[in-house]
């Protein structure tokens, strides 16, 4: 099951990552065309070489059109598609002062978070399903694609019910350790602080 979750986790990851390069790039794209464009529009330049100015302009010079919904849907989904990597590894950022030194009681802690962590992960998947359905239902777009808003929440549902899925055999494994005494995930790593 461990090597399931892993797998499931680096696909999503690198799906995030892959997304996150996408938009890392548009965004460059539309900032350099959107510059372009404004020094096309310059007084100097229309008022020195305005056939050139005029011809780049008509070739479409200036932003991605919707870079700004593109990047808000897209960051959401990459967000969804980190956390169960980060879950699985114990990767989140952890302040440890006090409970660090004692390990039986680190356990208790760890076990704690964990079954906390994958409720509140079930319950963020649900409540994004439930604005999906709603999206979907009042049949909203967004401003300047005109792309249904609900397959933005679609894409974000997916990472969100893989971290849910995630989250609950995180939760599973530490019980079993507590009931067993078995140690099967480590409870080191994180970024502590």
């Amino acid at each position: 099951m461990h090597r399931f979750m892993e797998k499931l986790a680096h696909f999503f990851a690198v799906l995030g990552g892959l997304v996150l390069s996408f938009l890392i790039l548009m965004t460059c794209l539309s900032i350099a065309g959107r510059i372009l464009n404004s020094i096309l529009h310059s007084d100097m330049l229309q008022s020195f070489m305005p056939g050139i100015a005029s011809v780049l302009l008509a070739t479409g010079v200036g932003p991605i059109n919707g870079d700004f919904e593109l990047v808000e849907a897209g960051l959401a989904f990459a967000i969804f598609a980190f956390i169960p990597l980060c879950q699985l590894h114990n990767g989140h950022a952890s302040v440890d002062i006090f409970i660090a030194r004692f390990p039986v009681l680190n356990r208790r802690m760890q076990l704690i978070i964990d079954v906390i962590f994958a409720a509140t992960l079930i319950l963020i998947a649900v409540k994004l399903f439930e604005g999906m359905q709603s999206k979907h239902s009042s049949g909203q777009t967004t401003l300047l694609l005109q792309v249904p808003v609900w397959w933005g929440y679609a894409a974000s549902l997916l990472g969100a019910v893989t971290s849910a899925l995630v989250g609950v055999y995180i939760a599973a494994v530490r019980l079993f350790e507590t009931f067993t005494g078995q140690q099967i995930l480590s409870i080191e790593g994180g970024a502590e602080h």
